[in-house]
């Protein structure tokens, strides 16, 4: 019997949602938007990545200062506790994110062989 995709994506989706790494991001976040200090820090934070992401995107030259400035927010944010342990839960989510992608692209790399050889 054929798989529907999209039921198996629902599930994928599900099974996220439920996963403990999941989880704790969730609640890291939740701690976040909970400190005002750290809420605008971690603002401050995505408003410098977002910029320079944009930046590169549009095909503009990051300069020293867009540099100094981004080094200067990631600084502060380390420091921050409560961003820090959100920071390491997305890290943790990001590489399960990537196994799975690995393992839903399986089938293609299989196909085409892999893209580094």
């Amino acid at each position: 019997m054929a798989t529907n995709m999209y039921d198996a994506a629902y599930a994928l989706q599900k099974a996220i949602t439920e996963n403990p790494d999941f989880i704790a991001l969730k609640q890291s976040y939740a701690n976040v938007q909970a400190d005002p200090q750290a809420k605008q820090l971690f603002d401050q934070f995505r408003a410098v990545q977002m910029e320079l992401q944009q930046k590169m995107m549009q095909g503009q030259q990051i300069t020293e200062a867009d540099n100094a400035k981004a080094q200067q927010v990631v600084a502060l944010v380390q420091q921050n506790p409560k961003i820090a342990q959100l920071m390491q839960q997305e890290q943790r989510m990001n590489m399960l994110i990537g196994d799975l992608n690995k393992i839903i692209l399986k089938p293609l790399e299989e196909l085409y062989g892999p893209l580094a050889q």
